[in-house]
């Protein structure tokens, strides 16, 4: 009951209140009580146990007043050593020298010395704690003690001092009424609150001002003795247009007496004086110099020559300087101007005398060319033109050795054959010499498996070397690589032709090096090398170092071809070899990134013969015609030989019989084109198997040819590859 009746709440004082009182009234109504029941006791009891409870909460209570007394002495102490503190860190800040003011977190002035603020004497007396500090910037930008640069607004400057203010640490000056200084440095303290000091610099900017005076003044002196040792003339301007310096050289130069350039001289005064005896050498005038004077807004570097007197010439440069000043310098340039006559003069009788001999160096040019293409037409022509007896006579040998069964004319017919491609091996390489020497070679890069061209050349050159009793060898690569391939086969074919040639024992080796984006096949022999003296004469056309060889095993072309078809694909061309020790002959060929996908060997069908089939021949060589067509006929063929497609037409209707194969050369006469004769009897008589003839090994050819669907068979003809032919397209 007692303890619902206290409120714990209650300070101990009301609780002990409480507790006495209640005391007081049960020990009253136990006094007062006329019953001798257990009531009376039990409430006595009840009292005693309260008085018990108010003596321990009574010494609570006075142990919690030693208690308060004690804090209250310590926060007695605390109060005194706070306002002790404060009172020194006033008489501190008051010490100090400089202007010192301190805001807290939320802007707010805490407290500030005597000097803070003292040169305006308008807010000093405001600078109370509490006030903003934006008010206080506010204030200051519109008090009369603050002296603002020219242009600048209040609103200017308390804008600028707001944006310094959201920055941890800031340093600026600010100049006060009667010619005073202050530094203002604003620095963060680690609560977030604000600390600013005022520093007086008046004595400071005014030492710096006279020092900065006093360096002024020798600078003066210094660019005055600088100018007057310059050998060029200058007058400086100010930005209006006023003279404020000059050296005697100017003077001198522009034919001026030394008293009419005076300080504070006005350009078109100066102008005005030289005006008379002044000449413009270029497109600038008179007109284009005072505008460029009178220009306010911004002039470009203006430069320009002129001629002052009889023969003096002076180069001017004018320019602006940061000022809107301007400053003009005069050099006198006669001397370099008379050189410059002098060497004109000179270059022209060079230039003169260099076009005369210009031209009769044109005329040796085109002499020379002219009599070079005139060789290359000829071989070419020549060689064309030899063609086609030699195929007529290799058609003649190839159909004899069917023909004659005696051993000894058989022997006979083969040396006379084997002429024959002597005679061909040379007119192929006078006609690659003649193409490769007019410029009108033409290249066809593709890429190339090198494995593929190294066998094939393998086969053919293998059986060559095992009957000289040389040990061939073949590195095999699979490697691609990008080049034209029929030039490439030339190359390397008439590589490994002269190493087997000149090799009279020991091996010849075809290999392959790999580097860095690019292969090198290597033809290495064990021959009797080559002299270093000779090693560049041997890719000469006709240079043989073997002097007694056969003309049969070549006339010295091969190396020739090689040079000159390695410089037209830009394949570069290595030479390595020692006198008795063998040859290296490399060349670098560059990879290609392609896939090489191999087309399939095309293999002849093999049928029935020859027999029973019609060829329509157009040649218009008689001899060539001739001997093609005794040979087509030895193979059973039945032979409609005709001289143009006039003639094989006629001949068709006479017969009324469509033609099995068309065999046609590509030049016929009067400018008719084999290709054109095919695609008329085909109109006539449907999609008949054709061939073309020709000397003409260009890629245009073999193109026109592909797009035709005809094959081409180069002259001289081999009989084995005519025959070839015909069984594919007959079987």
């Amino acid at each position: 009951m007692a303890r619902e009746l206290i409120d714990p709440r209650d300070s101990l004082e009301r609780q002990n209140e409480k507790l006495l009182k209640i005391t007081s009234t049960l020990m009253r109504r136990v006094e007062q009580s006329s019953e001798s029941t257990g009531v009376a006791y039990a409430q006595f009891q009840r009292a005693v146990m309260l008085e018990e409870e108010v003596r321990l909460r009574t010494r609570e209570l006075e142990r919690a007043l030693d208690l308060l007394n004690v804090s209250n002495a310590k926060l007695a102490r605390a109060n005194a050593e706070t306002e002790a503190a404060r009172a020194n860190l006033a008489n501190a800040i008051e010490t100090v020298q400089e202007g010192f003011a301190l805001f807290d977190p939320q802007d707010r002035l805490v407290m500030c010395n005597s000097r803070f603020g003292k040169h305006m004497l308008d807010i000093h007396p405001l600078l109370e704690p509490g006030l903003q500090f934006d008010r206080y910037v506010h204030l200051v930008a519109n008090s009369p003690y603050l002296s603002l640069p020219e242009g600048e607004t209040p609103q200017d400057w308390e804008t600028y001092r707001m944006a310094r203010h959201k920055d941890n640490h800031a340093v600026f000056n600010a100049r006060m009424a009667g010619s005073r200084w202050l530094q203002v440095s604003e620095h963060r303290t680690a609560d977030g609150g604000t600390v600013i000091i005022q520093t007086d610099i008046t004595d400071m900017m005014r030492l710096e001002r006279r020092e900065r005076d006093r360096l002024r003044d020798d600078q003066a002196r210094l660019i005055k003795a600088t100018l007057e040792h310059l050998n060029q003339g200058v007058c400086i301007f100010d930005d209006q247009n006023r003279l404020v310096d000059w050296n005697r050289r100017s003077g001198e130069l522009l034919a001026i007496p030394a008293n009419r350039l005076q300080l504070g001289t006005f350009f078109s005064s100066i102008y005005d004086q030289i005006r008379p005896n002044l000449r413009f050498h270029g497109p600038i005038g008179h007109g284009d110099v005072e505008a460029w004077v009178a220009d306010r807004t911004g002039r470009a570097p203006l430069s320009f020559e002129i001629g002052i007197g009889k023969d003096r010439a002076l180069a001017v440069h004018a320019q602006q300087m940061p000022d809107r000043g301007f400053v003009i310098s005069f050099t006198d340039v006669t001397d370099e101007r008379a050189a410059a006559r002098a060497m004109t003069q000179v270059n022209e009788t060079l230039e003169q005398r260099v076009a005369e001999r210009t031209l009769e160096l044109e005329d040796a040019l085109s002499e020379a060319e002219r009599a070079n293409a005139s060789k290359s037409r000829f071989v070419a022509a020549a060689s064309h033109d030899l063609l086609q007896p030699l195929s007529a006579a290799k058609l003649y040998v190839a159909s004899l050795q069917h023909e004659v069964t005696a051993p000894e004319q058989n022997a006979r017919l083969s040396k006379a054959g084997n002429a024959l491609v002597s005679v061909e091996r040379i007119l192929d390489a006078l006609l690659d010499i003649s193409r490769l020497d007019s410029g009108l070679a033409s290249v066809d890069i593709s890429t190339i498996r090198l494995k593929d061209m190294l066998r094939r050349l393998s086969d053919d050159l293998e059986p060559l070397a095992l009957r000289k009793g040389l040990d061939f060898r073949l590195v095999d690569c699979d490697a691609l690589v990008e080049s034209d391939a029929s030039y490439l086969r030339r190359i390397l074919q008439n590589l490994a032709s002269n190493a087997i040639r000149y090799t009279d024992r020991g091996k010849v080796l075809i290999g392959v090096r790999h580097h860095k984006g690019s292969v090198r096949v290597e033809v290495w022999d064990t021959g009797p090398g080559i002299p270093e003296d000779q090693q560049e004469r041997v890719f000469d056309e006709f240079h043989r170092l073997n002097a007694t060889a056969n003309p049969s095993e070549g006339m010295g072309l091969g190396l020739a071809i090689v040079e000159r078809a390695c410089r037209l694909l830009k394949h570069p061309l290595h030479l390595t070899s020692r006198v008795g020790a063998g040859t290296c002959f490399a060349v670098e060929l560059p990879r290609s990134t392609a896939i090489h996908r191999p087309v399939p060997a095309r293999v002849p069908a093999s049928g029935p013969s020859l027999e029973q089939n019609i060829a329509v021949l157009i040649e218009n060589d008689a001899d060539l015609r001739s001997a093609m067509t005794i040979t087509m006929q030895n193979w059973g063929l039945d032979v409609l030989p005709c001289a143009c497609l006039q003639e094989a037409e006629e001949l068709l209707r006479e017969v009324d019989l469509a033609p099995d194969v068309i065999v046609a050369d590509f030049q016929l006469d009067d400018g008719a084109l084999g290709t054109q004769a095919i695609s008329a009897i085909r109109s006539a008589h449907g999609p008949v198997p054709a061939c073309v003839v020709s000397a003409n090994r260009s890629p245009a050819l073999q193109d026109a040819c592909e797009t035709l669907g005809a094959a081409l068979i180069h002259k001289p003809i081999d009989p084995d590859e005519l025959r070839s032919f015909l069984e594919t397209v007959l079987a």
